[in-house]
């Protein structure tokens, strides 16, 4: 059994695993490299070969106990047929779409828009790389996808009248959920051993809102995961209640942001937890690092714990930064062990 299903599955606490969101991308100077030569991003995505490789450049590089496929939550809008389009210093841009084209969509053409992120994570799956290491298939949460679509950039710059017409947000959140649970079964059959769903918009729903803007479509989502026997790891970024967050929708781990305190958070989570360390301490300096790593171990060293970030590596980070962190990890499975 891999270490991270250790965590999950047995609930081990004698082993912190490690891995980071956004680990293959774009503060690895081999990744530029191929950034370079592909500028459009949706295409490099698509490219089988180069996102194989992307996937496995941390995993050469550190040694992670999990690889999570070069890919991107937006080409779930790509496959509904919606332009996407990442502009440098703006972010993601996304065309029209008209909604009856969502509610009328064809699944098998969303698959096939959609196959070589699949190809892509089988073989990153068939690569003597993950030998003893777990393959991490992942979705947007329904909601954040809903906004991008909705909103056609990132929620930080505006957001559209249309998110104030509440029926018709629900009636689009289960269409969304169609081609989501699509998409988990895809990245599923192709070989993924683990399914994160990044709700990285979750923190700007209003409560009254939770249960049918986040809780039920999510709980859907989960739900299809485990039924197809496969763990479930959730990030409802800025949610400001992950005691009801994880109690409603249960997954079989919740991934923390950074400005929850977890010292608070053990004291009401009883499933393992991923996560937490603000991204910035790795700009800051080694001292400082291995301080805030053995915080968070610590905090976690009778708990089930998957070490990673309560956010993905910055652009800025230096990859020595990453291998100290490693480095800190590993000697205190040592110690514990």
């Amino acid at each position: 059994m891999t270490p991270i299903k250790k965590v999950i599955i047995k609930k081990d606490v004698s082993i912190k695993p490690i891995w980071l969101m956004r680990q293959a991308g774009r503060y690895l100077p081999e990744f530029r490299e191929i950034r370079k030569e592909n500028p459009d991003f949706i295409k490099l995505c698509l490219n089988q070969k180069k996102a194989k490789e992307i996937t496995l450049q941390p995993i050469k590089r550190y040694d992670f106990d999990a690889a999570i496929i070069f890919s991107d939550i937006l080409m779930v809008p790509y496959g509904l047929g919606q332009s996407v389009k990442f502009r440098k210093n703006f972010g993601p841009q996304l065309g029209s779409l008209n909604f009856e084209n969502i509610m009328n969509y064809e699944a098998n053409d969303f698959k096939r828009k959609l196959y070589p992120v699949y190809k892509s994570i089988s073989l990153v799956k068939k690569s003597k790389l993950m030998d003893k290491k777990d393959l991490i298939g992942f979705i947007g949460g329904p909601w954040t996808i809903l906004l991008y679509i909705l909103n056609r950039t990132s929620p930080k710059r505006k957001l559209k009248k249309a998110l104030s017409d509440k029926p018709l947000i629900i009636d689009l959140l289960k269409y969304i959920n169609k081609y989501l649970k699509l998409h988990i079964q895809n990245q599923i059959k192709y070989g993924a051993d683990i399914i994160q769903i990044f709700d990285s918009w979750a923190g700007l729903v209003n409560e009254k809102n939770l249960e049918d803007y986040i809780y039920n479509p999510t709980r859907k989502l989960v739900k299809e995961i485990k039924n197809l026997k496969t763990p479930s790891v959730c990030f409802p970024r800025n949610i400001n209640n992950y005691k009801d967050y994880t109690d409603i929708i249960k997954p079989s781990v919740i991934n923390i942001d950074y400005q929850t305190n977890p010292k608070n958070i053990i004291k009401h989570i009883n499933i393992p937890i991923q996560g937490g360390m603000d991204p910035r301490v790795l700009l800051t300096n080694k001292k400082r690092l291995e301080k805030i790593t053995n915080y968070y171990l610590r905090t976690f060293e009778n708990h089930p714990y998957i070490f990673n970030l309560g956010h993905g590596v910055l652009p800025q980070t230096d990859p020595i930064m990453i291998e100290y962190l490693v480095k800190l990890v590993r000697k205190f499975n040592e110690r514990a062990s």
